[in-house]
């Protein structure tokens, strides 16, 4: 369900696209116009406003916004543009293929997506990109890892509610040797529900998290997309709380991450994941946003982020 802060009134696309080619003559840029427009507008509007740009002005609304913008909001506004099955596509193809391997960036998507979003993006991405995901994970990634991520993206899982106290009690044995392929097989063909109930059977079997078996007996890369399959089955909205966090601690800001986590998030679990930050951190989203951010950057995430709750 989007919690994106569109508006009430209907909106026109053939008055948004004159705006915007406004927005673009003359010298400069008119950044405030853009985003006042495309940041309150859900994915079905921006793609009726690049149909009827397109076929007013004859070019596309994405190549203005990539000559006209600059900088970071460049970035949100153009990932911003794609629906959300492309821009997961995307966020892949760039992870995989950019100047340095983002293997954070491909655990996060692959990792925190359902069995039916993942077969979506692996259709869409070969027809934006011309090669199968499961090609670019295999010579991008390695190991365990990589044996994760393939059997991930080539499984379909169920996403009901029901589980099999059976398949759970068992699983819960052999999560307690600890044998890597059994972590693979387990996380990958089980539903969030199914994996919530193992890690509460395991703590109560063993009288430990099943976490700290994680952090225990694998590392690395491996563990990280282990811990973001469990954490995202628990609460996602959490998860994408600690990653924004993990984004703007400390001495600089980790500005792909921002972009790529508020931009994915605003159209879908927006308002659960301010929730979640305040509740963990104390301070909204949109303060931590805002002191870490500046000019029409910020206007544009914070316009994605919606109210200081």
């Amino acid at each position: 369900m989007s919690t994106l802060n569109t508006p009430s009134v209907a909106v026109s696309p053939r008055e948004d696209a004159m705006q915007l080619h406004r927005a673009f003559k003359g010298m400069g840029c008119d950044t405030s116009t853009v985003i006042n427009i495309l940041a309150h507008r859900d994915a079905e509007q921006r793609g009726l406003i690049q149909q009827e740009f397109e076929t007013r002005f004859g070019d596309e609304l994405v190549k203005h916004l990539h000559s006209e913008l600059h900088g970071h909001v460049k970035k949100a506004v153009l990932l911003w543009m794609h629906e959300p099955v492309a821009r997961d596509a995307t966020i892949l193809r760039n992870a995989f293929k950019g100047t340095i391997t983002n293997h954070e960036a491909a655990i996060e998507v692959i990792c925190s997506r359902s069995s039916a979003h993942l077969r979506q993006i692996k259709q869409i991405y070969y027809s934006m990109f011309d090669t199968r995901l499961q090609q670019d994970i295999e010579s991008e990634a390695f190991g365990n890892y990589k044996k994760l991520l393939l059997a991930y993206v080539s499984t379909t899982r169920y996403e009901g509610p029901e589980i099999d106290k059976l398949m759970v009690e068992n699983d819960v044995k052999a999560l307690h040797r600890a044998e890597d392929n059994c972590f693979i097989q387990i996380f990958c063909e089980r539903s969030r529900a199914h994996l919530v109930a193992v890690e509460s059977a395991f703590h109560a079997t063993y009288g430990k998290p099943l976490r700290k078996v994680l952090k225990r007996e694998t590392s690395g890369i491996f563990k990280h997309a282990l811990m973001t399959i469990l954490q995202c089955a628990e609460d996602p909205a959490k998860y994408f709380a600690k990653v924004l966090h993990k984004a703007m601690k400390g001495l600089g800001t980790d500005d792909t991450t921002l972009i790529r986590v508020v931009v994915t998030r605003a159209e879908f679990d927006m308002r659960q994941v301010k929730l979640e930050y305040r509740k963990i951190y104390k301070k909204t989203l949109y303060d931590a946003v805002h002191s870490e951010t500046s000019g029409n950057y910020r206007s544009f995430l914070l316009s994605l982020i919606g109210s200081n709750v």
